[in-house]
């Protein structure tokens, strides 16, 4: 069953916004919004939740102040300076504790828990549009790329469960752990980017990232006519990578229009940058060996 992961090297490029038309497009999917530190996917496709699930990942360590006898030994040998003293009791900071679970072991009252971190829900949601698997992490979790990868494995599932053909991802920004672990055996990357130096910039990391995964990539040039110098050197960059370039996609106040409306460009208008992603959504299939 292929997998098609809309990515970017950076916020900002549209990829999400493009995802939403391409969910419309596609006609035996489903939808995953891998973008869990900040997922918006949802804005556009109104999901209803089906089924909702804590996710708990790593340890942190709690101070029981019945058994804890305030010897302060776990204060001073805590390198990350997360356990504080206040009125004679200790406890840990939470936004501090980096789960070494040091104070665990030292603590000679055994008054330090270990219990697993409750980092954020994810859902699987119906939505007009098909099936969608979605999460969100509680701010300033980590572990976002162990989300990704239970994410990806529930979609699979759903997809041989419902006979669909298709998973398409909404991916994270940028290059770090959550993109890694979104590209991991998928089969087809869509690289969105603008026509900016910073744009060009962020497409040469990711495809440097998709490379050294072996995983084939296309490229998307969103609002291509704002520069078209940029636009020419980012061919010439893709000629060069030997990518494809799926799309030059023209600027059109038509998308501001449908988000404002909450529907995604596909579903708003026939015409103009609709009219263009319908034809990248053909190339993008052909591609990825599905039938548009």
């Amino acid at each position: 069953m292929p997998e098609v992961l809309v990515i970017s090297g950076k916020g900002g490029t549209g990829k999400t916004s493009l995802t939403g038309a391409f969910a419309q497009l596609a006609t035996s999917k489903v939808i995953c919004d891998l973008d869990v530190d900040a997922p918006d996917l949802h804005l556009l496709l109104h999901p209803e939740a089906l089924e909702e699930h804590e996710f708990r990942s790593g340890n942190q360590a709690e101070i029981d102040p019945e058994r804890c006898v305030a010897c302060g030994l776990c204060a001073e040998k805590c390198r990350f300076d997360a356990i504080r003293e206040v009125d004679g009791a200790f406890a840990v900071d939470p936004f501090k504790c980096e789960g070494c679970k040091l104070c665990v072991v030292l603590c000679p009252e055994q008054a330090v828990d270990f219990p697993q971190r409750y980092c954020g829900d994810w859902q699987i949601s119906g939505t007009r549009l098909g099936p969608m698997v979605h999460a969100q992490l509680f701010p300033g979790e980590e572990n976002s790329g162990r989300l990704v990868a239970l994410l990806r494995g529930r979609a699979r599932e759903l997809a041989d469960e419902q006979g669909l053909e298709l998973i398409l991802s909404d991916g994270p920004p940028g290059i770090g752990c959550p993109v890694i672990s979104s590209l991991s055996g998928t089969d087809l990357a869509v690289i969105v980017t603008e026509p900016t130096p910073s744009g060009r910039h962020d497409l040469e990391r990711v495809v440097e990232l998709c490379t050294h995964f072996k995983v084939p990539a296309g490229v998307i040039v969103n609002k291509h006519d704002l520069n078209a110098e940029q636009t020419r050197a980012i061919s010439d960059y893709c000629a060069q990578q030997g990518l494809e370039v799926l799309a030059l996609l023209p600027y059109d106040p038509a998308m501001t229009e449908a988000m404002v409306k909450g529907l995604v460009i596909t579903e708003y208008s026939d015409n103009g940058l609709a009219s263009a992603l319908k034809e990248a959504w053909q190339r993008i299939a052909d591609k990825a060996g599905l039938g548009a």
